[in-house]
């Protein structure tokens, strides 16, 4: 099964920001870890801090890839344009949140998202991650 890990603006200092929320190691170290924590995968991960980047990414996975699971960060409050593409895609998207985006500031609480999505998972930390690995392999 190919799945692609795809994050979005500021995700890129995973460690090194706010550590209370997003935990104290990059996303590149906790990465490794789910390559050799699932084998049968067949994992890829991308990031960018750039909407147009993040849009052009899944317009070209979406039509060849399993699955992609995706923490859009702060887009998943304000772009229109990754909902619209998420829409037009065939491959299944999970959003994916580190944080509990529903326990925080109340602009966090409303994903544009959401309803073009498979499922959401948020508020595990790095897990969120893994949680989402493991469900497509149940």
């Amino acid at each position: 099964m190919k799945v692609i890990i795809i994050n979005g603006p500021n995700l890129n200092l995973l460690g090194k920001r706010e550590k209370s929320i997003y935990g104290d190691i990059s996303f590149e170290e906790y990465f490794s870890q789910l390559v050799e924590g699932f084998p049968d995968l067949e994992l890829e991960y991308f990031q960018s801090n750039v909407e147009g980047e993040l849009i052009d990414k899944l317009q070209e996975v979406g039509f060849s890839y399993d699955h992609i699971l995706l923490n859009a960060g702060g887009y998943t409050h304000t772009s229109v344009a990754i909902a619209d593409c998420i829409k037009a895609i065939e491959t299944p998207v999970t959003e994916v949140h580190i944080s509990n985006i529903y326990a925080r500031e109340d602009f966090r609480k409303k994903s544009l998202l959401s309803e073009n999505c498979k499922a959401v998972i948020c508020g595990l930390g790095l897990d969120s991650y893994k949680a989402g690995l493991t469900i497509l392999l149940n």
